[in-house]
């Protein structure tokens, strides 16, 4: 076992064809938009918004095509990442790097969500499940 400091599940993260529906359809359930940001996935724009209920966050996010496509064609496996929250991001990365998990970024990626934004890496398990460790800064 790894000595990682993981203190909570930080939000789970779920790929959507429709942002405008998905958000509606999660306000129904009590959750309320509490950032949104645009990105950039593979030279095309997406937008990711964090949905909120007490202290649950469901991370809906919208990709652009050919992964758009890919997606609404699922039958199953639309659950795309659990996230980790984390107090050091750069001691995380360390740890997990030395103890030999697949990191699937070179570095933590910065993301300008909270207020100061946040830093993540994702690490895939040995059925492709992606795991994130999150510090929200």
């Amino acid at each position: 076992m790894q000595n990682i400091n993981i203190t909570a599940i930080q939000h789970i993260g779920i790929p959507v064809t429709d942002i405008t529906n998905s958000q509606a359809f999660y306000e129904r359930l009590g959750f309320a938009n509490v950032m949104q940001a645009g990105f950039i996935d593979g030279g095309k724009p997406g937008t990711c918004i964090m949905m909120q209920r007490g202290e649950m966050v469901i991370e809906l996010y919208q990709l652009p095509e050919p992964a758009l496509s890919e997606i609404h064609t699922r039958k199953n496996g639309h659950i795309d990442h659990v996230a980790f929250n984390v107090p050091d991001i750069d001691e995380a990365f360390t740890t997990i790097q030395q103890a030999g998990f697949n990191i699937i970024e070179p570095e933590p990626v910065f993301l300008q969500f909270w207020a100061n934004g946040c830093k993540y890496f994702n690490i895939t398990g040995p059925d492709g499940e992606r795991m994130e460790f999150n510090q929200i800064l």
